[in-house]
């Protein structure tokens, strides 16, 4: 394998007749020690996938192919995509995909274990890669990027620092994200030399999520942020008129500040406060996940009702009752999977149907699945576009449920609730089986969604 020296790139670049465009941001690592020190901040094992987005001639990727058991290579350039299907073409591993990344379709990668990201991201496009990968849900659990210094200085920025670089993009970052500058590259790294600097960031998850996460109702948060900081001097309360905030100096009170005060003054921890008292100000009562005294009909094997007991009772004496699986499908065909709030007495934060749930002592099938759709993902539906297409009796696959599945087509994007459900997002069908092949598929799905899914693939 070629070494990526600076006359090796160029080299390729002018076989490929590829010219660096400066508007684009194209500028190409051309440092073999620092191209292998960046790789190494990712500690790759061979249990691990990598995405590499912006491959190039690949200057990252030689150091990394050895290292791991898939390799995924995302390349916007059809040019160098060619080259590096043709370089990489005797590593079964490695998987070239020609498309940009800012609309790359990650739930692809749910079906792959232990995933770390890794690239040098051109300057045109790093705001809206960080989006589309490293955005709530991502199967993501590290990452290694490159950005210009100016980038890095918005995503660490933080409201006592006085700066303009705060804002909507330092906080949807710092949200789920702990943010570590590694390394700054001068511009003789790369070909061709850019007129700035260069830093190396790492990403993890955020450790120190606390109560204020609880919960968490994220539409309200971006949406809070976005019109707060849509004119960052004008006071929060005049952006907020139409969020109908009752007792607004009670709250700016509580958050220790004055009455004008201004979206760039809020930490990410008082945008948080803030976030749940717009979350709750119109409820009586705090939403809750699970009600351990709500009563269920019990059922016999032919599905029969033969009594009532509350949940607590069921579960605790394994009782036969009844449920409702929904699959929720696109106009493209996608399924809308969900991931189980982490306030669940059963399988917390697996992943499973669209919707589900038990179905209340007295209630039919459908109405539960009516119900259990609009309470989980807003969705308002009549009866006539579900679709039955499966029956799963009582089993300890399916935790004594006797389960009724239904599908229904939905064009929109389905608002999750944050106390029911901790996450979101479309998968294509090819996608839920690899998903539910591999290995760690048997533990990132909840009991029973295997039995559900084949049920609907049977059914197709």
């Amino acid at each position: 394998m070629p070494e990526m020296t600076p006359s090796k790139i160029q080299s390729i670049l002018d076989e490929k007749g590829v010219i660096p465009s400066r508007k684009l941001g194209q500028n190409f690592l051309a440092d073999k020690q620092a191209a292998s020190w960046i790789v190494d901040q990712l500690d790759l094992t061979l249990e691990d996938t990598v995405v590499e987005v912006g491959p190039g001639t690949g200057a990252l990727t030689e150091h990394i192919v050895d290292k791991v058991g898939r390799l995924i290579l995302i390349e916007y350039d059809a040019r160098l995509a060619e080259y590096l299907t043709a370089r990489f073409a005797d590593d079964a591993h490695v998987n070239v995909i020609h498309i940009d990344a800012a609309r790359f379709d990650i739930g692809k990668l749910y079906a792959y274990p232990n995933l770390k990201f890794i690239g040098n991201l051109p300057y045109s496009a790093g705001g809206a890669i960080v989006k589309r990968f490293l955005s709530h849900p991502t199967p993501i659990n590290v990452a290694v990027l490159m950005f210009q210094k100016e980038f890095v200085d918005r995503m660490k920025a933080t409201a006592d620092m006085g700066t303009k670089a705060y804002g909507v993009l330092s906080l949807r970052m710092q949200l789920d994200w702990d943010i570590e500058e590694l390394k700054v590259l001068p511009p003789e790294c790369f070909l061709p030399e850019p007129v700035i600097d260069s830093t190396v960031v790492r990403f993890t998850p955020r450790k120190d999520k606390g109560e204020l996460y609880e919960g968490l109702n994220r539409f309200d948060f971006d949406r809070l942020i976005r019109v707060g900081f849509a004119q960052r001097r004008k006071q929060l309360k005049k952006q907020l008129k139409n969020e109908e905030i009752p007792n607004w100096s009670e709250l700016m009170e509580s958050l220790g500040h004055e009455l004008t005060v201004r979206a760039e003054e809020l930490s990410l921890e008082q945008w948080l406060k803030l976030t749940r008292y717009v979350s709750t100000a119109h409820l009586s009562i705090e939403p809750q996940a699970q009600k351990s005294d709500e009563v269920l009909d019990v059922v016999n094997a032919e599905d029969e009702i033969i009594g009532t007991a509350t949940r607590a009772e069921i579960h605790e004496k394994n009782l036969a009752h009844r449920s409702v699986h929904i699959l929720v499908f696109d106009k493209y065909k996608r399924v809308y999977l969900q991931q189980r709030s982490k306030f669940k007495d059963t399988h917390p934060l697996a992943w499973t149907s669209s919707a589900s749930g038990h179905i209340d002592a007295g209630e039919s099938y459908e109405n539960a699945a009516i119900r259990e759709l609009e309470e989980e993902l807003s969705l308002e539906v009549e009866s006539t576009s579900l679709t039955q297409i499966g029956h799963l009796p009582a089993s300890g696959a399916t935790g004594s449920e006797e389960l009724r599945i239904y599908a229904i087509q939905y064009t929109g994007q389905p608002v999750w609730n944050c106390y029911e459900i901790e996450a979101g997002r479309w998968f294509d069908i090819e996608t839920v089986n690899a998903w539910l092949d591999s290995d760690h598929g048997k533990v990132d799905f909840a009991g029973g969604f295997a039995q559900v899914w084949a049920a609907f693939i049977a059914k197709i």
